[in-house]
């Protein structure tokens, strides 16, 4: 996505939710979507295997049961 068609992208959105953004806003908020888009498509590059699961899926400790 070049910077004309997010930019393009940032006004279609901001406008489909009422969302005033003047022309600044709508730069900065383009320059960081294309940013982020970036990083997403690094990750996405990466080979991971499914066993390769760097973290287990968090689980809270259950709450301490409190004397009866």
């Amino acid at each position: 996505m070049d910077d004309t068609e997010a930019l393009a992208f940032v006004k279609a959105a901001a406008k489909a939710v009422s969302l005033p953004l003047d022309e600044a806003q709508a730069q900065r908020v383009a320059v960081h979507m294309q940013r982020t888009s970036l990083m997403a498509a690094q990750l996405d590059a990466f080979s991971m295997h499914v066993d390769m699961e760097p973290a287990e899926v968090y689980s809270p400790a259950p709450f301490p049961k409190k004397p009866a």
